[in-house]
């Protein structure tokens, strides 16, 4: 919960919610509506929560989360009491942070609105800003630039507060000290397991208990809905494919930039540098005038004396020799003097902030115009993605209404922007990465909704990735099928023994974990093992918590941990020790940490001052009740 607060580097997947990044606040923008009456889900002083703003968020959650887990996740995870608490908590913790930051009169700065927007890379096209993709990304998710630049504007207030409140805690020493002390600690433990399978052969189940098991699971041991569809692609690149760019266009862009296909002058140089930091300053002037008058005497020898005594270990080597370089590739002393020389010309002792140099200008390319038949490619390309992005903004608008109002077939759609209309193999609906454009769970969602499947309707336009929208229709359909009983009868039946079983070895586990506490240890247990919290080595992941929750005090000390699937385990611990000192670097790393947690506290600790400052009252009826 409040992922922002935690993470402010993240800020900007706020943002992105419904385009392609995680979204965690919901809804800011709508808080200040007076709307609602008995659906109300909270109040907030005299600001209310409705249904609506609530069943918006829910649904804004579930988009982050199928974003976050692809093909795993499952919409059932948020049908719960828990879940939807946890989706109300955020939203009322919004609304506390946003009443307190009107009070503070805390606001985000035009110019913090312009960074954040020209941050976020699905508005950039090459690397740049692109006003025409923030105008269209914005329209495919039903947002005006105003209303998005309104929101984000409340929610960079409330990061202002949040992270104001998060910085001001500060952990003391001495109890940094001891958690770091805490995760070096060497336990010495020994395990003793006990399986379920030597409880298999004592599990007899009651007649019918796999026939009951299966009629009460029934959705276990469904055979999946499928589907074929019939889908088509507009993308920003079939478009561009499309276009043509005349012979008198790239001429035209050609003249009207020429700065662009400048190649400025080049010049080639040697030098020899008396390093100011190795002589001092008088000394490197004096050290250096000595050599020019070697130079002058003997043009000749320049590269062997840059060889013997100049200071840059880069150019010595090759007798003081630079290369070409072009303007603003040097310190400006040195760049001036080099372009002031006429070709093979030696420049006085010149100074800059590396100390004194003697330059030899050894050759010059002059500055030239790139031809249009060399740059023409380039131009070519560059006109056509700047087309194509105009045109798919356009495009989109047209493609999304098209699709939506002849929504019996996608072929006009396709016709309109030449387009083919492909066909997939079967679908599911978890999205399978052989599925080519189709593998996108909202796509997908859309593929298998009640009015795809029942009504053979064209879903609506998904942006499946930038400037690629995708629009599909079923073509035929296997609804899910229960499998006969017999044939997951034996399945049936190992699975509740085994249950069965594993309830055994806990009983097991239990009662033998009580007489170790007695002092009745009689078990062989296995090798000791040295863990620390920071290399938990070969303890089963379910077990580390219970194995460092062991008192010390008195040894040997006894813990019992259910090891879901396999049984049970039990552990000795034996012996602890101080762990060796950290290094400064993982040291810092680990202090870094803690602050962060820290902070998180701070936050928490500030949203439940202030819910017992301001009056919060939580319809619980209203929260329960399902979206219509």
């Amino acid at each position: 919960m409040f992922d922002a607060v935690r993470n402010n580097k993240k800020i900007v997947q706020i943002f992105l919610a419904l385009i392609t990044l995680p979204f965690a606040f919901f809804g800011v923008e709508s808080y200040v509506r007076s709307v609602g009456a008995g659906d109300d889900v909270a109040r907030i002083g005299d600001v209310k929560i409705t249904q609506q703003q609530f069943q918006q968020a829910l649904r804004e959650q579930q988009e982050r989360l199928r974003n976050q887990m692809g093909g795993q996740f499952d919409p059932k995870l948020l049908d719960s009491p828990e879940a939807r608490t946890a989706i109300l908590d955020d939203l009322v913790d919004q609304q506390l942070l946003l009443q307190e930051a009107n009070k503070r009169k805390l606001f985000a700065s035009d110019e913090a609105i312009r960074r954040t927007i020209a941050a976020i890379d699905a508005f950039n096209v090459d690397g740049k800003f692109s006003p025409e993709r923030y105008a269209a990304v914005l329209q495919a998710q039903g947002m005006t630039p105003a209303g998005f630049e309104a929101r984000l504007r409340q929610d960079l207030t409330l990061q202002q507060l949040a992270t104001a409140v998060g910085q001001s805690g500060l952990m003391a020493r001495t109890v940094s000290d001891r958690i770091l002390a805490m995760q070096t600690e060497k336990r010495d433990v020994q395990e003793y397991r006990i399986g379920l399978d030597a409880f298999l052969d004592k599990v007899k189940l009651a007649d019918g208990a796999a026939k009951k098991f299966y009629d009460e699971n029934s959705r276990q041991f469904e055979v999946p809905e499928q589907a074929r569809a019939e889908f088509v692609v507009l993308s920003m690149e079939a478009i561009g494919a499309q276009l043509t760019v005349g012979d008198a266009e790239i001429k035209a862009w050609y003249d009207g930039h020429k700065d662009r296909y400048q190649q400025p002058e080049e010049r080639r140089a040697s030098h020899i540098l008396v390093a100011s930091e190795k002589f001092g300053k008088d000394k490197a002037r004096a050290r250096a005038e000595e050599l020019l008058a070697e130079v002058r005497k003997n043009p000749a020898s320049f590269a062997d004396l840059a060889k013997k005594n100049s200071d840059d270990p880069g150019s010595a080597a090759k007798g003081g020799d630079l290369g070409f370089f072009g303007r603003g590739m040097m310190v400006k002393p040195f760049e001036e003097a080099t372009f002031a020389l006429k070709d093979g010309e030696i420049s006085g002792v010149v100074e800059s902030d590396f100390g004194f140099h003697i330059i030899k200008l050894t050759g010059i390319h002059a500055a030239k115009e790139k031809p249009l038949a060399d740059v023409r490619g380039e131009i070519e390309a560059e006109l056509k993605k700047a087309a194509a992005s105009r045109k798919f903004a356009e495009a989109a608008e047209a493609f999304t209404n098209m699709v939506y109002e002849q929504s019996d077939s996608l072929k006009p759609a396709a016709e309109k922007f030449g387009l083919g209309v492909k066909q997939s193999e079967w679908l599911g609906r978890q999205a399978n990465p052989a599925s080519g454009p189709l593998a996108n769970e909202k796509l997908l969602a859309a593929v298998f909704s009640e009015d795809s499947v029942k009504n053979r309707r064209n879903t609506e336009a998904v942006e499946i990735a930038p400037n690629t929208l995708v629009a599909a229709r079923i073509v035929d359909y296997k609804p899910a099928t229960l499998q006969p009983f017999e044939g997951v009868r034996n399945s049936i039946e190992t699975l509740l023994k085994r249950q069965e079983a594993q309830a055994l070895a806990r009983k097991d586990g239990e009662a033998r974990l009580d007489a170790l506490k007695k002092g009745e240890d009689k078990l062989a247990w296995g090798p000791v093992k040295r863990v620390s919290r920071l290399d938990h080595g070969a303890l089963p992941p379910v077990a580390v918590p219970a194995v460092f929750r062991m008192e010390a005090a008195k040894l040997p000390a006894f813990a019992g941990v259910e090891l879901p699937g396999s049984g049970y385990a039990l552990f000795r611990l034996n012996k602890l020790e101080t762990g060796e000192a950290l290094d400064e670097a993982r040291k810092q790393a680990m202090l870094r940490q803690l602050a962060t947690l820290e902070m998180q506290e701070e936050v928490q600790s500030y949203l439940a001052a202030l819910r017992a400052r301001y009056k919060v009252e939580i319809n619980k009826a209203a929260l329960e009740a399902k979206d219509k």
